[in-house]
């Protein structure tokens, strides 16, 4: 067992398509729709989730909200996080990674680009 994941998408397409790829890696597989439902699902968890795949552009709290609220709380700011967006500007790239991302994943991907981008991230697959 790898641990847990929380892929974090208001689309229900990519929830299911990188719940698949990790669930076929081993994760054990949370699902949020935005910031807000990703934080209680965080927060509602007795084991750590370990690994968390984040988009961008959602209502409510953004993938760059959540980042940054994790990574200012010491009690959430562990996981590994892997932006997997539309967003393939430079600029954005820049400030994900500033705020704290681990990777960055730009939309369509793959499943070997989610896997590269996991190891480089330090997850052993």
């Amino acid at each position: 067992m790898m641990g847990k994941a929380l892929v974090v998408d208001d689309s229900k397409a990519i929830r299911m398509i990188l719940t698949r790829i990790l669930t076929g890696l081993g994760f054990e597989v949370l699902e949020a729709v935005n910031g807000i439902e990703a934080l209680k699902v965080i927060e509602a968890e007795k084991n750590p989730v370990s690994l968390i795949l984040l988009d961008w552009n959602m209502p409510e709290m953004n993938g760059m909200e959540l980042l940054k609220q994790l990574r200012q709380s010491p009690a959430l700011c562990s996981p590994v996080v892997v932006m997997v967006t539309t967003e393939t500007e430079m600029s954005h790239m820049a400030a994900a990674l500033e705020a704290g991302a681990n990777e960055y994943v730009m939309k369509p991907f793959t499943r070997d680009i989610i896997v590269e981008k996991l190891q480089l991230a330090g997850i052993s697959i």
